[in-house]
């Protein structure tokens, strides 16, 4: 008898549907070197520094040489946890060499590389070191320690105060030029290629400020007359040069740790005067979203971490509500 067929019978191509296994279908494994290299490009394309990028290949390398990884797919929870358990550092250390791993797989997930976030569930517990903000009576002391009748003391003086004053990074002030300055509106013009987000920024600045970047702008071209040199930075060296190197610290940095350790004043460094700035802001009434943007922050954690508060300043913003 001939097998009947009607409308019960079900013809499937398993393959059509996914169920089968067909081996066109599968992606081929990609190289942890050739990834990196691709992701590497992509992050000099979008204009990210040198030495993020560094970072990147550095941790990334040091993991394959650890758990003997050679493709994506050798990249799994477990090695990652194998690979934390090799190092000898500290947790805050190892947080900071994992946030770098979780950054580039979260770049290959972008890129379709790698289907799920597996590794979001991977963390390392810290005991945060709070890092205190700078405050206004700090500020004024060195202020009135510093001898304003010398280029140096001005010079700093200046730096000091447009940190506190307006929370730019010590990268961003020491590529501060004299375009960035509108002295009608008193606000600061920081184009995206002196930020570290990469965005433009307008902030405020005081008369107060705005003088004394006047006075310290006509210093610096008698400077750089007298010492045959061609820039238009705000803050240079009694040489009249650029105060970047390729140190991570400029001049103005390392004149800071000089005060603090001189006038026995703790909190006198480039970022705890952009802490005490946010920190300002917020005793002020400021918004945290405004104090977000205005410090150039892309997470709102980040952010949070500057306002940190202690226990009786919770108490006592929170009966303002009551």
């Amino acid at each position: 008898m001939s097998k009947r067929t009607g409308v019960f019978d079900v013809r499937l191509d398993l393959q059509k549907v996914g169920l089968g296994d067909n081996p066109k279908s599968k992606k081929k494994d990609m190289t942890i070197e050739k990834v990196l290299k691709t992701v590497s490009m992509q992050m000099r394309v979008s204009g990210l520094r040198e030495r993020t990028i560094s970072d990147y290949n550095l941790h990334v390398n040091h993991f394959c040489k650890i758990t003997s990884s050679v493709n994506l797919s050798d990249i799994t929870t477990n090695e990652i946890y194998e690979w934390l358990n090799s190092m000898e550092v500290s947790n805050a250390t190892k947080l900071i060499r994992l946030k770098c791993l979780k950054a580039f797989l979260g770049k290959c997930f972008d890129n379709g590389w790698i289907p799920i976030k597996f590794w979001l569930s991977i963390n390392i517990k810290v005991d945060k070191n709070v890092k205190k903000g700078a405050t206004k009576n700090e500020i004024e002391v060195l202020l009135s320690l510093l001898d304003t009748t010398t280029f140096v003391g001005l010079r700093d003086a200046v730096a000091i105060l447009t940190l506190y004053q307006t929370g730019i990074r010590i990268n961003t002030l020491g590529q501060l030029e004299e375009k960035h300055i509108d002295f009608n509106t008193l606000t600061l013009n920081l184009s995206g290629n002196i930020m570290k987000n990469h965005k433009m920024l307008q902030l405020p600045i005081d008369n107060k400020l705005a003088n004394l970047l006047q006075v310290l702008i006509q210093q610096n071209n008698k400077i750089r007359e007298y010492q045959n040199q061609k820039n238009e930075n705000i803050f240079i060296t009694h040489k009249g040069t650029s105060l970047m190197t390729k140190s991570t610290n400029n001049a103005i940095s390392k004149q800071l740790n000089k005060y603090a350790n001189q006038y026995g004043l703790e909190n006198i460094n480039p970022h705890s005067l952009r802490r005490g700035f946010a920190k300002n802001l917020m005793e002020r009434g400021c918004h945290i979203a405004l104090i977000s943007k205005a410090l150039g922050h892309s997470d709102l954690a980040v952010t949070t971490q500057y306002l940190d508060l202690d226990i009786e300043e919770v108490a006592n913003s929170l009966r303002d509500y009551f």
